[in-house]
């Protein structure tokens, strides 16, 4: 059980480290600086890992990067929304 508290943690802060970023985007609506391509990429890999946990049954995985997956989305989503807008 404490490996998995450790797969929390890690997940965890993995996952809120897009917050800050997104916030921000979602407030002042300004997104040229930000690369895309860095957002797909990092979808493609957490995508994995969340099918890589599912394989493994492993909870921390599967949820961390879950919730990860939804969150830089969002942030796709964002920057797609108001790429001209700056």
């Amino acid at each position: 059980m404490e490996v998995q508290i450790i797969g929390f943690i890690a997940g965890l802060l993995t996952t809120i480290a897009v917050l800050p970023q997104l916030l921000k985007s979602w407030k002042t609506k300004k997104v040229l600086d930000i690369s895309p391509a860095m957002f797909m990429l990092l979808l493609g890999g957490v995508g994995l890992w969340v099918i890589y946990g599912i394989i493994k049954m492993d909870y921390p995985i599967i949820i961390t990067n879950g919730i990860s997956f939804l969150l830089n989305a969002s942030m796709l989503f964002i920057m797609m929304r108001y790429k001209t807008e700056d």
